[in-house]
């Protein structure tokens, strides 16, 4: 993958675009201008700026020819959000790391229609760390201890702890009690999500998820669990309680797809990641941190 020939600015990484094999456009501004005809204006406005460029960072002008394959580097403008109204609060910061406790409904990322109201893209601007990056991620409606790496030289030692499931998770839950089932106890399924479906699904085949669950204590018609995944497939967690028969409250997916507006914090998914330790790769001493929140219900 090519490397930007743009900075991070205001806390996004401009966008890349890989022009097609063949077409009929002459320039590359003709090209632009078909596949995004609603910006026409704004796609002007940043080619006479100079903010359209190619990949080895040549300023692409009205009269660029298109080039089929080559890559166009632009800063796209991120469309109106609503705002998440919960802080992301810092647990600790190195040098390698920066640890966030984030709150429920902020994605890690920018993904789909959160673009800056994500937890990198605040961090990034709140902290003037243009490099910062996710060493993993949770859902957007997971709340708890986030890790990030402060700049690039870390990314990959520290995602790497990560990808390679040396990395000890402790997440807790709120979910009904129900007879019949013993604590603590394991599940192992086969999990696929295919692109496009909200939903995870267990399907037969090899197993590549795995939870412990252990039941801490309980409160009339509700327990608190904790959850220790030792692999980490979408939505694992959620998809396991709820084939428990014992769903976490909160969770608009499972068992069945509810419809919540983007502006309606008011249920949160009682799923907290409490828990995060690891070795850690330059040092090689033990790292622990913890969230300070508590499940509200």
């Amino acid at each position: 993958m090519p490397i930007a020939p743009l900075p991070v600015r205001d806390g996004l990484n401009p966008s890349r675009l890989r022009l097609p094999d063949a077409g009929e456009w002459t320039t590359v501004l003709e090209y632009l201008l078909a596949r995004f005809p609603h910006d026409a204006e704004r796609l002007r406005e940043k080619v006479a700026l100079g903010e359209v460029v190619t990949g080895d960072g040549t300023k692409i002008t009205d009269l660029s020819p298109f080039a089929p394959r080559e890559f166009v580097f632009l800063y796209r403008d991120p469309p109106p959000e609503v705002p998440v109204p919960f802080t992301v609060d810092v647990l600790h910061r190195d040098e390698h790391l920066l640890v966030v406790d984030k709150p429920h409904f902020l994605a890690t990322m920018p993904r789909g229609g959160w673009i800056t109201e994500t937890a990198l893209v605040r961090l990034r601007r709140e902290l003037d760390l243009p490099e910062l990056s996710p060493a993993h991620r949770l859902d957007r409606l997971t709340a708890g201890v986030l890790v990030f790496t402060v700049h690039a030289g870390a990314r990959r030692p520290y995602q790497s702890l990560f990808a390679e499931q040396r990395v000890h998770k402790e997440y807790e839950a709120l979910a009904p009690v129900t007879d019949g089932l013993t604590f603590p106890r394991e599940v192992r399924s086969r999990i696929e999500k295919r692109p496009g479906v909200l939903q995870a699904r267990e399907v037969p085949g090899e197993i590549n998820a795995i939870s412990r669950v252990e039941m801490l204590d309980s409160e009339g018609a509700i327990a608190r669990y904790r959850l220790l995944p030792r692999t980490g497939k979408t939505h694992q967690l959620r998809v396991h309680m709820n084939s428990l028969g014992i769903p976490i409250l909160g969770d608009p997916l499972y068992p069945t797809v509810q419809n919540v507006a983007p502006q309606d914090f008011s249920q949160p998914l009682q799923l907290l990641a409490r828990k995060i330790e690891f070795d850690d790769p330059f040092s090689g001493s033990r790292r622990y941190f913890a969230s300070r929140r508590n499940l509200a219900a």
